[in-house]
């Protein structure tokens, strides 16, 4: 087993996922090439970016690659707040489930960046 399967932070990366791809799958065929795709690659950037920062040879490489997910799942939240102003998703609730998975995503992003960074003091 690779050392970022482990990660409970990388498990909610790829439950997020998960939740960002029902979202990008109803969106109407007029947003497959706009929101819908951004949104499923912002989401698979986030897991991508958890694993391959794993394996960095530093901690503040790590700490790096932790930022960039970040950024990533900030980025999911921008289509879904288009997503929403466009009302382009008549599942209210799977909105508002992926927000407060985002929230719950970044500030363990957050805590783990910030326990990488401690380690390198």
């Amino acid at each position: 087993m690779h050392k970022f399967e482990n990660l409970e932070v990388w498990k909610l990366a790829i439950e997020y996922i998960d939740m960002c791809y029902t979202i990008a799958d109803r969106l109407p065929d007029s947003e497959r090439f706009n929101l819908s795709s951004q949104l499923k690659r912002a989401s698979t950037s986030v897991a991508l970016n958890i694993a391959e920062g794993s394996t960095s040879q530093t901690n503040p490489e790590q700490a790096r690659f932790l930022s960039i997910a970040i950024r990533s799942v900030i980025e999911t939240v921008a289509c879904q707040n288009l997503i929403e102003r466009r009302n382009y998703l008549k599942e209210h609730a799977l909105l508002s489930d992926a927000y407060q998975a985002s929230e719950k995503l970044v500030a363990k992003l957050q805590a783990f960046r910030t326990a990488i960074i401690h380690k390198t003091r």
